[in-house]
């Protein structure tokens, strides 16, 4: 948990996984902690080097995409910090699915035919591809959960305009597509996953995180053709094996239910998840850094001078 305050600072919010410190009206310093949640609720135990895979693997992807549409991001001045533009944002997460697997397999699998508006094809299994990749936004809660929402429902609430929604739905396609090629160069399938995205004046930016185990899944390309011909579960790098865990303890964030407890041996097995899907997605050794809370201070402090 960091807790620092710095020059010009305007604003500070705790989220789920982040603490987020607005700088002036201009700039926002995130810092990324081990902190893990799932069905929007935060577990009472910390994950290790979490913060830095996700901040990392974030920072990779949205260098690696840059071309596609403007990001925040400026600056990455430690391991689990990032530095960049505040922006407005959508009210909305644009959620985009290559395969039917998660929140939409579950839709399916009650019978439902349609999600967020989008009709779903009949005679899917669970994981496989849709013939095109699908978007299901949800909204962007404050409080409580995110909730599936249409196209309609979007432009009927005034979340955003036909204009903005277009420029939203290209971005997010076009980026889906990246992330997919990115993942097919490691042997990996980027099954879902979703985008963020603000304004500064009449530009969208794209925010947040991407293409990260807390906002992606990600399934193995090796062998998935044959397990899914043998209704073999899919071998995946993803948060979902921690919701499924949850799920099997009779946990899934609904009011009345108690957080399981997590062993000392469940928390590691978690780390070594989030470090195993760094190394897949981006070809590289993991090199765990902790930097102490005033050396990580000195480097933000640093970054922010050189902002104009």
């Amino acid at each position: 948990m960091s807790d620092y305050q710095f020059p010009n600072q305007t604003q500070f919010y705790r989220g789920k996984v982040r603490d987020v410190y607005t700088i002036g009206n201009s700039y926002l310093v995130m810092v990324a902690s081990d902190r893990i949640s799932a069905f929007d609720v935060i577990l009472p135990r910390s994950i290790p080097f979490k913060g830095q895979v996700l901040n990392q693997i974030a920072a990779y992807m949205l260098r690696a995409s840059a071309d596609i549409c403007p990001n925040w991001l400026l600056d990455v001045p430690a391991p689990t910090v990032s530095i960049g533009k505040k922006c407005n944002p959508f009210k909305l997460e644009m959620v985009v699915r290559g395969n039917l697997v998660g929140h939409a397999w579950r839709t399916y699998q009650s019978g439902k035919r349609e999600l967020c508006g989008v009709p779903l094809p009949e005679g899917l299994k669970e994981n496989d591809f849709f013939p095109q990749p699908i978007i299901t936004p949800s909204t962007k809660a404050s409080e409580g959960h995110d909730e599936d929402i249409s196209k309609s429902g979007i432009l009927q609430r005034k979340l955003a305009t036909e204009k903005e929604w277009d420029i939203l739905t290209d971005y997010t396609l076009r980026l889906f597509a990246r992330g997919k090629e990115i993942a097919a160069k490691r042997n990996l399938i980027l099954a879902d996953t979703k985008y963020e995205f603000g304004k500064i004046g009449d530009t969208i930016y794209l925010m947040d995180e991407i293409h990260t185990p807390d906002s992606s899944r990600y399934f193995y390309a090796d062998g998935f053709e044959s397990r899914q011909a043998t209704g073999e579960r899919q071998k995946q790098l993803s948060k979902e094996f921690v919701r499924e865990w949850l799920i099997a303890h009779n946990f899934m964030g609904k009011q009345g239910q108690s957080i399981p407890e997590m062993s000392d041996d469940w928390v590691q097995t978690i780390s070594r998840r989030y470090i195993e899907l760094y190394e897949q997605v981006i070809g590289e050794k993991f090199q765990p850094r902790q930097l102490s809370a005033e050396e990580t201070r000195q480097r933000i402090l640093e970054s922010l001078e050189k902002l104009p």
